[in-house]
């Protein structure tokens, strides 16, 4: 990649997703290759930061749907186990 603006490259790197749990990852990874598609294709700029932007915020609530879903699916099985 050429040398970006640095918003570009600051809210890139939010994309990231190795460092998550393999489940987390799958919701995770489209955001990061779209925000990457795009970073390729648009210029730096006010709408390519904005975008982005609005981009990572999407996707964490996504991961954070997962992290809540899975914390539910594990609370009604410990509920399930105790017999309550």
């Amino acid at each position: 990649m050429s040398e970006r603006h640095p918003s570009t490259t600051h809210l890139l790197r939010y994309f990231e997703c190795g460092h998550l749990p393999a489940r987390l990852q799958g919701f995770s990874a489209p955001f990061s290759e779209l925000a990457h598609e795009l970073v390729d294709h648009l210029p730096d700029g006010p709408e390519l930061t904005a975008g982005l932007r609005k981009l990572l915020e999407a996707k964490d609530c996504i991961v954070r749907a997962a992290v809540d879903q899975a914390r539910d699916e594990a609370e009604t099985t410990t509920d399930l186990g105790t017999g309550q």
